[in-house]
């Protein structure tokens, strides 16, 4: 009866931490381009659903185990290394290659509240690394878009709305229009040389 109920228990904490990986999941393909924002910024937490996963699955090889025989001492001991040499490296990747940053500056495009410039300070030094997004509707359905990400040292000049349906990046040697469709999508930019 006890190795039933352990049974039972040790499938639930398997079902819960396949639940926060899907989770994670869902914010993951949120956070592409064309992504929900809201589901990016609910969902996009890899530490918090990826290392409850991996609790949770530790947890119930714990909880399933009978620790009597050398069998299940040896499996637990294997189980511990695994998730050692495994877990800790994933962790401390997603810890590395989280990219929120801090938001610098909205600018909304003319005619178009819904539509917005955002600015993103992304970088882990003292130099700048700039992500222009563009965010377009408002609630659960607003989608960002990336536009590039940009340093000071690549030369990037400003962002900025050059008509309802137009962005501009000018750069130090090349300028790039992006056209934003009707639905709020923008193009391919569009590269001509800057002229000094």
């Amino acid at each position: 009866m006890a190795v039933a109920r352990r049974r039972r228990i040790a499938w639930g904490l398997r079902a819960v931490a396949l639940m926060a990986l899907l989770t994670y999941l869902v914010g993951r393909h949120a956070a592409r381009s064309g992504g929900l924002v809201e589901l990016e910024l609910w969902f996009h937490r890899p530490v918090l659903l990826v290392g409850s996963a991996v609790v949770l699955v530790l947890i119930s090889v714990v909880v399933e185990l009978e620790f009597r025989t050398p069998e299940s001492q040896i499996g637990l001991a294997g189980a511990l290394v695994a998730l050692v040499f495994l877990g800790v490296p994933l962790a401390l990747s997603t810890l590395v290659t989280t990219d929120e940053g801090v938001q610098t500056r909205r600018e909304a495009a003319p005619d178009h509240p819904d539509r917005v410039l955002a600015f993103t300070d992304v970088a882990d030094s003292i130099d700048p690394v700039y992500r222009v997004e563009l965010l377009t509707g408002s609630g659960w359905s607003a989608r960002h878009w990336g536009l590039g990400p940009w340093t000071d040292g690549e030369g990037l000049v400003r962002a900025e709305w050059s008509g309802p349906d137009r962005i501009t990046v000018t750069l130090e040697k090349e300028v790039r229009v992006f056209t934003v469709d009707e639905a709020g999508r923008p193009g391919g930019p569009s590269v001509t040389p800057r002229h000094r």
